[in-house]
């Protein structure tokens, strides 16, 4: 899972990005100091594998990850080059999704690129460079397209998918809001459009607003982001940047004095999984205990295919029991099996979230 960090300069990126990632990348008072975008791998929160560690009495526990990207500030013109836009808008293209950090608190002390704070501003200004990239690219392959299908029909239905995104993105609407068919969306989802990536808003706020009611800010961000039926998580990256530096008993000790009951990675985590319809499987035994990210909907072999190919090729059944039968059953496998709760699944089973498997193959 890679999930790139955009916004405008100074709006706190990289200051997220280095608490979340413990990565140390550069964090200045100036636009452009991330020139290149820092890859960060953290872990995924999961309270089911220590409690699967313990029952296994596994030597190592082994989280999912998600890969967070740190791309440099991008400002009005970008689309067009400005402050090495088209390089960052690149790195923006090889990305699944995007988590856009807005600003949502005034300091006097912190430079806006703009002059002043406004997060409606400063989210029409990232979307419309993303939306105009779109529209250079999109009207090229238009005219290829429209050239095509003179000799080729089947095309034609690829000019029609991209004059109504085009439309709407001249309309000022990303691509991510138009909902397209199961078939017109594979046709979509090959133009790898910055606009059309599911979006994370994270409103960045102060200290002191992280745990009550929403500023004014905040509110103006989730409006904005009803519109597009994206999510908004709350966030104060200096209190990130400070829970980065404890232990878990001294981090869920100032999370309980803040009045938190999750860190702001906790809650982004969370929501970019919900995002990209992700879950997780484990495997386990007392070696380790394992979890593996898959997206909802895959099928028993595919997801043996994520721990090794081999095992998707020769996939011949899974012995599986879920995570909360298990732990109804105390922990005991073989009391598990006693009730029936282990399950021999075959090539057609869809995997559901919290599943412990045995893959059985053979190549």
């Amino acid at each position: 899972m890679k999930l790139g960090i955009v916004g405008l300069p100074n709006v706190g990126k990289s200051t997220l990005f280095n608490a979340i990632t413990k990565a140390g990348a550069e964090s200045a008072n100036y636009p452009f100091c991330t020139i290149e975008p820092n890859v960060g791998v953290v872990t995924v929160p999961e309270e089911r594998l220590g409690k699967l560690a313990e029952v296994y009495g596994s030597e190592k526990i082994l989280p999912a990850a998600i890969e967070f990207y740190d791309i440099a500030g991008l400002v009005a013109g970008a689309s067009e080059g400005e402050g090495l836009g088209n390089k960052f808008l690149a790195h923006i293209r090889e990305v699944q999704a995007i988590v856009h950090v807005v600003r949502a608190f005034e300091n006097a002390d912190i430079i806006h690129v703009d002059g002043d704070v406004n997060p409606l501003r400063d989210i029409e200004t990232i979307n419309l460079e993303l939306m105009l990239a779109d529209i250079e690219v999109l009207s090229r392959r238009l005219d290829k397209a429209k050239k095509m299908a003179k000799f080729d029909k089947s095309m034609q239905k690829e000019v029609e998918i991209i004059e109504i995104i085009l439309n709407s993105l001249e309309q000022g609407k990303s691509a991510r809001v138009l909902d397209f068919s199961t078939e017109d969306a594979k046709i979509v989802k090959e133009f790898n459009l910055l606009s059309s990536k599911p979006i994370i808003y994270v409103a960045n706020v102060a200290e002191e607003d992280v745990a009550g009611e929403d500023n004014d800010f905040v509110k103006t961000i989730k409006e904005f982001a009803k519109t597009e039926d994206s999510e908004v998580v709350v966030i104060s990256a200096q209190i990130e940047a400070e829970i980065s530096q404890l232990d878990e008993d001294e981090k869920m000790e100032f999370l309980g004095d803040l009045g938190l009951d999750a860190s702001g990675l906790d809650k982004l985590v969370k929501a970019s999984y919900s995002l990209l319809g992700l879950m997780s499987f484990f495997t386990a035994g007392p070696k380790e205990t394992r979890a593996w990210t898959i997206k909802k909907g895959t099928l028993a072999p595919q997801a043996a295919g994520v721990i090794h190919s081999d095992m998707e090729r020769g996939f011949i059944r899974s012995e599986t029991i879920s995570f909360d039968d298990l732990m109804a059953s105390g922990g005991n496998m073989t009391a598990a099996k006693e009730k029936g709760l282990v399950r021999i699944e075959g090539k057609d089973y869809e995997m559901r979230d919290g599943d412990i498997c045995i893959f059985r193959f053979n190549v």
